[in-house]
């Protein structure tokens, strides 16, 4: 019998006789940087209380990634539990969530789950979905530029977290929410609402008005929090607690995870007023890393285009959009009374893809082979000995890169980079003439992986315009 198969079949022996199976809380938080949760223990200006508990109380993963550095196919990613690349879903701009693929939503509903989520959805088509319309609205395919309402609503629809295997959702960024519930507790069909209040509160409120509804029964909850993501938005309540001489959008950043923190905190007094804190799992990841934008200006806050986000990769090199530890190495936290160590700190490589995968183990579901994550339960309580992955790959626009152990092998068009991102020196430091077998041996694992994919790779595609990342952030390798 396959090993997950064994945790599955172990499971559902224990919740047979009574240990009620676990409710689990997804948190994704929106392009923050590795070093802003305090935990991590990389900058003194970020106050993170509540968070800091889940990993003093839980476990500390320091080698955690996200399949991609960007937003849609990150997110695709985790709720998918497949590399996104293996349904052509490589980057921004190109295709929404296909509705074939399977979610973890759908998957633990079939289980008895009752499911929700709040916040960033970015899941469906909008007007950079240029391939999308190109195969779908055949009428504006020729149009030079797209706007959001060339897309009718009715063609999202079968795309909204609504119709994805969410019972209940408050899908929405600011105060605008796609919701089947409000937060007085009332339910009703699928509409677009209005929502007063600052965009964290409001995804917190949420959060806590479905725990509230559905604290008798197992739950899965997707949180997804619009922060530290541009636009830059804070209230006077948590500005006041950054006074003091710094770069405003830093000081915004700090604002926003404070907000996110004190999220975190009301979430957890939920849990416990309920009596199910103990046996509900929290995993706490970003879905990328920062965008310093280089030079991390302090543009205004009124600034309406993409700029930095305040937020910090510390120590890593480069941000989003990098294949570099920066853009995918991500703050990753789980959190289980019941069923995780307290205090550890992991430090072999996980991937978000794992979240899908531990899910569908603590719901009692056999194993799926066409995950590409694994279950970490076992792995974190040493029940399991070795790492969780032999290799961990990833492919995002001309940048191709894989991990193995400590190694990780990076190709940027033409040039090539083998690191041991385990040392000090991480990515300031090329090994590649040291260890040319090496590097050699990842390289055609990481074809093996390409060929793999939708759109396979026989040889790597040439570099774009990330060149200039690397050109800054890899000048001395």
């Amino acid at each position: 019998m396959k090993p997950l198969l064994i945790v599955a079949a172990l499971l559902c022996f224990s919740f047979s006789f009574g240990q009620k199976r676990p409710n689990i809380i997804v948190i994704y938080t929106d392009d923050q940087g590795y070093a802003d949760i305090g935990a991590y223990g990389q900058v003194d200006d970020i106050k993170t209380p509540n968070i800091d508990l889940l990993a003093k109380n839980g476990v500390r993963l320091t080698s955690g990634y996200v399949t991609a550095p960007q937003c849609i196919p990150s997110r695709a990613g985790l709720l998918t539990g497949r590399y996104q690349q293996r349904f052509g879903l490589d980057h921004n701009g190109l295709i929404p969530l296909p509705l074939e693929e399977v979610l973890i939503s759908q998957r633990m509903r079939s289980a008895g789950y009752v499911t929700g989520m709040t916040g960033k959805w970015h899941l469906d088509p909008n007007h950079q979905s240029v391939k999308w319309i190109a195969e779908n609205l055949p009428e504006i395919k020729d149009k030079k530029d797209y706007v959001p309402t060339d897309i009718p609503f009715a063609k999202k629809i079968p795309y909204m977290s609504s119709n994805r295997g969410f019972d209940l959702t408050f899908q929405g960024y600011i105060n605008d929410y796609w919701a089947t519930y409000s937060l007085d507790g009332k339910d009703f069909e699928a509409q677009w609402i209005k929502q007063e209040g600052y965009r964290l509160e409001i995804q917190t409120e949420a959060t806590v008005e479905f725990i509230e509804k559905n604290s008798s029964k197992p739950f899965f909850f997707y949180l997804s929090y619009f922060a530290p993501h541009v636009p830059l938005e804070a209230t006077k309540k948590y500005l006041d607690r950054f006074p003091g001489d710094m770069p405003e959008r830093r000081r915004h950043c700090l604002a926003m995870m404070s907000a996110i923190d004190d999220g975190v905190g009301k979430i957890k007094e939920t849990l416990q007023k309920n009596g199910i804190e103990d046996n509900t799992i929290i995993f706490f990841i970003s879905d990328n890393g920062a965008p310093l934008k280089i030079t991390m200006e302090d543009l205004p806050i009124t600034f309406q285009g993409g700029a930095w986000d305040g937020s910090l990769n510390t120590p890593w090199v480069g941000e989003k959009g990098m294949l570099s530890e920066g853009g995918i190495r991500v703050p990753f936290i789980m959190n289980w009374p019941a069923g995780l160590p307290k205090g550890k700190v992991y430090d072999n490589p996980v991937i978000s893809l794992d979240v899908a995968a531990t899910c569908i183990a603590l719901a009692g579901l056999p194993s799926i082979p066409a995950l590409d994550g694994t279950n970490l339960i076992p792995f974190l309580n040493d029940e399991k000995k070795g790492e969780p992955h032999e290799a961990i790959f990833w492919r995002f626009w001309g940048q191709h890169a894989i991990r193995m152990g400590d190694f990780k092998f990076l190709k940027t068009g033409d040039v090539e980079y083998l690191f041991n991102v385990s040392t000090p020196e991480h990515e300031n430091k090329n090994l590649i003439e040291v260890y040319p077998k090496k590097a050699e041996t990842m390289k055609k694992r990481l074809l093996t992986w390409l060929g793999e994919l939708k759109n396979p790779s026989t040889q790597f595609g040439e570099i774009g315009n990330e060149n200039r990342w690397y050109d800054y952030y890899f000048k001395n390798n």
